[in-house]
């Protein structure tokens, strides 16, 4: 449910950048003769030409839509320039897309803190730039104005007696006696034209921007006025914006609480929410809820931008509709294994680039039960603790379809093995990785790090027999809320000292460990760290892979030493050291 979070002042320059069309731009500087054509972009699909999921604005004038088929498009315009989405493991592969928007999230940060929102939209908190422009160089101090500065719309703003919009624009923007949340919003305006023009000239892409004191309004503007154009709200033009505003069109309205206040209170645009007092709405939608309702009438909204500028999750999804809906057992363990490949290298790329580590793989799913009255029933989400590697990613994936399975259908209904269709269907499957948080750089930290995570987990290791056990006592609740199974965590043997990379990230194969260790770094004599190359690393490895003892390096007598302190501490350090005392004897 929305969560309400007042203002922290009305003062804030908040910009909500939106890219135009952006998988269509992205195609055409690939392929730029097809600059200016109609053009669309096709995900992976055989039926009737697949589905579009952009579409320029050059087509859209031939009345071409994102709800077509591609067979469709051709039909209202014969000339259009249809661009399959790059494919993987026979879904479509956005890395392209993503790293395109990564371009420019990386340009609008320099001016402000910065969220991205999806691949192709970012907010921005511009208050403190234009804080500074208001004291150093304010607007009614500049002799020119930026011509695409002067394109902007701002809500409000009388051009009825037919005189020329830009020196309206300009005039507003330079007023003397505009009040304070006006002369930053009139700053705002220019540092984002400024940075929209940065982005053309950088990577050929034109995006639309709102501008406004907060997040809500300012995603509100920025469809407003597309393509390559801006929206402003001032602080004046907030009621006149709302009171018109469709409540489908507000975000979080659209489902089932818009639907609500549609049909039981009579509600059919944001500003109809004004004639309720804020008790009425909190008796009828609870606190939390009523307040944000009553906060949003009023153009309310304390969200605050971020300042992330990579994802807070990854995720693999692929849907199969109609008759391509999984049946059996193996063919969603053949799909699971793509989904969850592609996870892991999404995974193993951001510990390389980023220094992240994920904590929890969660599984989605859409399903359907050909004989069962109770339709309204969903698949159940299931999560567990991550562990790293291809292999025991897509093992931990199966294990919870097969859980949220048996919960669906319910256990005696169930079958978990062969190919034959067992009475339901899977039409949307998807698995995610999240909890990811920053790990420190270094080997040794590194090490210790996922020497931490393995010790924590360890009280809570299962057997697949016993994992296998409860999921065949869970009753079907169709919660949809995700619940967390247990799976089996690795088992610690330390055959060989030289694979500490491998255990202390269980399940790693030597593919897997080569990529792991692009991210290690070693300790050199002088104290200080150099970047171990990841071609030599993993030839030591090859090498060493048969070998049974060694002496331990400098990082594994680390973990003795480290290890040794912890006696006598709470039970995780008592099972810790347990752990160490297990393989000592074999290092010595």
């Amino acid at each position: 449910m929305p969560v309400a979070k007042p203002e922290s002042c009305d003062s804030r320059v908040i910009a909500h950048v939106d890219m135009d069309c952006f998988y269509v731009q992205v195609e055409q500087r690939k392929q730029p003769q097809l600059r200016g054509l109609p053009t669309a972009v096709v995900q992976y699909n055989e039926w009737k030409g697949g589905a579009l999921i952009a579409v320029s604005y050059e087509a859209r004038k031939f009345g071409v839509k994102r709800s077509m088929r591609g067979e469709e498009a051709k039909e209202v315009c014969p000339q259009i320039q249809l661009v399959q989405v790059p494919v993987a493991r026979g879904k479509a592969d956005l890395n392209g897309y993503r790293n395109a928007g990564s371009e420019v999230v990386s340009i609008l940060a320099r001016r402000g803190r910065c969220e991205r929102a999806s691949i192709d939209e970012v907010y921005l908190d511009l208050t403190n730039a234009a804080e500074t422009m208001l004291a150093e160089n304010p607007p009614q101090s500049l002799e020119t104005i930026d011509e695409e500065a002067l394109k902007s719309h701002i809500l409000g703003l009388n051009n009825e007696d037919g005189s020329d919009l830009k020196e309206n624009v300009r005039k507003w923007i330079t007023r003397c006696n505009a009040d304070h949340r006006d002369k930053l919003l009139a700053c705002g305006i220019l540092v984002v034209a400024e940075l929209r023009m940065q982005v053309l000239k950088e990577t050929d892409f034109t995006c639309s921007a709102g501008i406004a004191h907060n997040k809500m309004l300012a995603k509100l503007a920025s469809g407003m006025n597309k393509p390559a154009q801006q929206t402003a709200v001032p602080f004046s033009s907030v009621e006149g914006l709302l009171n018109t505003l469709p409540i489908q069109k507000m975000k979080q309205l659209g489902g089932k609480l818009g639907t609500s206040l549609q049909i039981d209170m009579g509600v059919n645009t944001v500003g109809d929410l004004l004639q309720f007092p804020e008790e009425k709405l909190q008796e009828r939608y609870g606190i939390n809820t009523g307040t944000w309702l009553w906060n949003i009438a009023r153009g309310i909204n304390g969200e605050a931008v971020e300042g992330r500028l990579l994802p807070k999750s990854h995720g693999s999804g692929k849907t199969f509709p109609g008759p391509r809906a999984l049946k059996t057992v193996s063919a969603v363990k053949h799909w699971l294994n793509q989904l969850c490949e592609e996870l892991s290298e999404r995974l193993c790329s951001d510990l390389d680039k980023n220094k992240r580590i994920a904590h929890t793989l969660t599984l989605h799913a859409r399903a359907f039960k050909s004989s069962d009255s109770d339709s309204e029933k969903k698949f159940p989400s299931k999560s567990c603790p991550l562990r790293y590697g291809t292999t025991k990613i897509q093992e931990d994936a199966f294990n919870l379809f097969q859980a949220g399975l048996r919960e669906y259908i319910g256990f005696y209904g169930v079958k978990t093995q062969g190919t034959d269709y067992s009475g339901w269907g899977i039409t949307s499957l998807s698995v995610s990785a999240s909890k990811i948080v920053p790990i420190p750089s270094g080997t040794c930290s590194i090490a210790k790090y996922f020497l931490g995570q393995s010790s924590s987990h360890f009280s809570s290791m299962q057997s697949k027999a016993s994992l296998k056990t409860d999921a065949m006592h869970l009753s079907p609740q169709g919660s949809e809320s995700d619940s967390e199974v247990n799976l089996p965590e690795p088992k610690f043997d330390f055959p060989a000292e030289e694979r500490w990379i491998e255990d202390t990230v269980p399940g790693l194969d030597l593919r897997e460990q080569k990529d792991l260790s692009c991210s290690l770094s070693k300790k050199t004599q002088d104290g200080f760290t150099q970047d171990i190359s990841p071609l030599l690393l993993s030839g030591c490895l090859e090498q060493n892979q048969n070998k049974q003892q060694r002496e331990f390096s400098e990082d594994e007598s680390w973990f003795k030493l480290e290890n040794g302190k912890q006696k006598g501490k709470r039970l995780k350090e008592k099972e810790l050291q347990s752990l160490w005392l297990f393989f000592v004897p074999r290092a010595q």
